[in-house]
């Protein structure tokens, strides 16, 4: 199939929803271990009982954290693209992160297809919105845009 006949059938998506994930928990042991991974120890994130008396009630998720679940959520889209060889990460345009993720809380993703472009070399860039909810609230988590790379 050629970039052409795959961009004609993907460019009919475009501002369309194409995927809304499952919740998935994000747990005070993700939190902990992220913190050690990024060497990140801020106490909003880690120490339970001093962020019980803080302004969240309990510990945050660091916004990285909840940006990392892109991957998770990205492998769920039954969206498949015949012809390539590989997607891969390039980057992000814009990132928010608008209400906190509290410890135990449950996230998923709504993503829209945002912008296809064709790219010298048989690449095609790939252009999503990615709007991280939290369960029971009205604002979402964070918004991202991400940038893929398709090589045909």
């Amino acid at each position: 199939m050629s970039i052409a006949s795959v961009l004609k059938d993907m460019e009919k998506l475009i501002g369309k929803e194409i995927f809304i994930s499952d919740w998935t928990e994000v747990t005070q042991e993700q939190i902990n271990q992220f913190a050690d991974s990024t060497k990140d120890h801020q106490w909003i994130h880690v120490d339970v009982e001093k962020a019980a008396k803080g302004p969240f009630g309990k510990t945050i998720a660091h916004g990285f954290l909840t940006l990392s679940h892109l991957p998770f959520f990205s492998y769920q889209v039954p969206l498949k693209v015949e012809g390539a060889q590989m997607v891969i990460n390039y980057g992000l345009d814009k990132v928010r992160f608008i209400n906190p993720v509290i410890s135990g809380s449950k996230i998923r993703d709504r993503i829209v297809l945002s912008g296809l472009e064709e790219k010298p070399g048989n690449r095609v860039l790939l252009k999503q919105t990615h709007t991280i909810e939290i369960e029971g609230q009205d604002k979402p988590a964070c918004i991202a845009e991400a940038l893929g790379m398709i090589f045909f």
